[in-house]
């Protein structure tokens, strides 16, 4: 039996996620559903943005799938980015994004590219503080251990994907010390590993440049945590934009999916919201973590043939129900 632990979070994820489980059940007929909350919403409600009892849900499913979540612009006491809480509770110390080019929705034609980010530390870390009166420090966390064990999933990942190409983006020229240590470590783990014949590396902003460039040149990319994070959102324009942009958490037995999007409450509740970002996101928990590629194609599939059909993925105050319905008549 599959376990899938549901938290559809702030605005349009509550909208986006119960397409993306109608897909899922359709390709999994015994899923075992469970839904828990977290979100900036439940924070409002229970002072925490993620309860001790969603952690030990997605702890007991194996598996999750998070919807979206909304959060302040400001800083408010106790509040922690629920998201960034769930990685770092559940070591979800991998994150892949993948941008490939779609049926009509994709501006370039031949881009098919997986972005792998350290997960867990950077500048994502999470340790801010005022140092004196108008003075504001954020520690950007690397360690010898985390680039070693990125570089041991890059090698994993590149050997089922048969990659032709392994980027490894960094800013060492002027962060020696802590991008140094990122650069030296996955380079030293991936030519151990046989990789040194495809193995490549940028200066992050000459990757950012060159992902607008000639997005068809890369396959894997490899990367830090906040760089990750914006190449990402940069690539996938070439995959039809944020709403169509999927991503996987993954740890040591355990698996969150998530749409690259926000909570877009501009449109939440008006049925505009697109669930493709959503079900493509269980994709690669079928792909990645339940190790079904075949589902997955399926699924990928669907997509594809959907959007050759349409032409759109705008309809209006209909988006969410057409695009749904219309993935799961394909799948049969």
């Amino acid at each position: 039996m599959h376990r899938l632990c549901v938290i559809p979070g702030d605005g349009i994820g509550r909208e986006v996620v119960p397409v993306a489980v109608q897909v899922l059940e359709r390709l999994i007929p015994d899923l075992r559903v469970e839904e828990a909350e977290a979100g900036w919403e439940c924070f409002e409600r229970r002072g925490v943005s993620v309860p001790d009892i969603t952690l030990a849900r997605l702890r007991a499913c194996g598996a999750g799938l998070f919807g979206a979540v909304s959060s302040p612009s400001h800083r408010v006491e106790g509040y922690r980015s629920a998201i960034l809480a769930l990685r770092q509770e559940l070591a979800l110390s991998l994150n892949l994004r993948p941008v490939r080019s779609r049926p009509h929705v994709s501006p370039h034609p031949g881009v098919d590219l997986l972005i792998l980010r350290e997960n867990s530390e950077g500048l994502y870390s999470g340790r801010e503080h005022w140092e004196s009166e108008g003075v504001a420090i954020a520690e950007r966390v690397i360690t010898r251990a985390a680039c070693d064990r990125l570089a041991a999933d890059t090698s994993r990942i590149a050997r089922l994907r048969g990659a032709r190409r392994i980027t490894l983006v960094h800013k060492a020229n002027v962060l020696p010390l802590s991008c140094g240590l990122f650069r030296d470590t996955c380079r030293d783990r991936l030519v151990e590993d046989g990789w040194s014949d495809v193995l490549d590396e940028r200066l992050v902003d000459v990757a950012a440049l060159q992902l607008v460039e000639r997005p068809e040149a890369f396959d894997l990319i490899v990367t830090s945590n906040l760089f990750g994070d914006i190449l990402s959102d940069l690539a996938s324009h070439w995959g039809g934009g944020l709403g169509m942009a999927p991503s996987l958490n993954l740890g040591h037995g355990i698996a969150l999916a998530e749409p690259v999007h926000g909570s877009a409450p501009d449109i939440a509740g008006t049925g505009r919201a697109n669930p493709l970002a959503a079900i493509l996101s269980v994709g690669m928990l079928l792909r990645h973590h339940w190790q079904r590629p075949e589902l997955a194609d399926r699924l990928d599939a669907a997509v594809d043939g959907f959007l050759r059909e349409e032409g759109s993925v705008d309809f209006g105050g209909e988006t969410t129900r057409v695009i749904g319905q219309g993935v799961l008549q394909l799948l049969g």
